[in-house]
């Protein structure tokens, strides 16, 4: 059996891979994962949608900032992922969050952006829902667009982190199989906002 596939009994483990290596280069240089939320560090935020959602283990790629972002973030429980190479773009985190997980035993990643606190646990979770083997590939939308998060199955991690370069991220994989990709509507119950730029602060408020 692969090592990646379920070998326990029971629902199989679905890893919860949080991407915040950001820099913030449109916000001045603060790195997203420590911008303030709910008097907070938003990576909290982010970390807490993925277990509420129930994925578990919960995988967070740091780059910008990353000793920081150690320190003021309670991150108990995590496994927590350095991406010295965070600057080349969302490919390289993406790339280093999928390694992470070989041998956990996981079925599927969910990947998870920690910029978007529009995105809560009845979204992730209604993706989750969605998985049905290593071979699933789902992803929320938002009126029939997709978006975050995106659940990618064991057996897809080879060809995504193979593929994943730049500000890519998995869109290479994504458009090779486009037609096996399982959208699941999430307007109703979320917003797929970024915080990109100083305006969009007004959204953590």
């Amino acid at each position: 059996m692969p090592a990646n596939h379920p070998t326990h009994s029971g629902p199989p483990l679905i890893a919860g891979l949080l991407l915040a290596a950001g820099g913030g280069r449109r916000l001045g240089g603060r790195p997203k994962a420590l911008l303030p939320y709910r008097g907070r560090p938003l990576v909290e935020n982010a970390v807490r949608v993925l277990r509420e959602a129930g994925c578990g283990p919960v995988h967070v790629v740091l780059g910008a900032s990353a000793a920081e972002v150690r320190e003021r973030a309670d991150l108990a429980g995590c496994v927590v992922v350095d991406n010295p190479d965070w600057a080349q773009g969302m490919g390289s985190s993406l790339r280093a969050g999928l390694a992470s997980l070989a041998g956990t035993g996981a079925g599927a990643a969910l990947v998870s952006l920690v910029d978007q606190p529009g995105i809560g646990a009845a979204a992730v979770a209604r993706v989750l829902a969605a998985y049905r083997s290593p071979a699933s590939l789902v992803a929320a939308a938002y009126g029939g667009e997709r978006g975050h998060p995106v659940l990618f199955g064991a057996d897809r991690w080879a060809d995504i982190a193979a593929t994943a370069t730049g500000d890519k991220g998995a869109r290479v994989h994504l458009a090779r199989h486009a037609g096996e990709l399982m959208l699941v509507e999430c307007s109703d119950i979320a917003e797929a906002f970024d915080i990109d730029t100083p305006p969009d602060l007004v959204r953590l408020l």
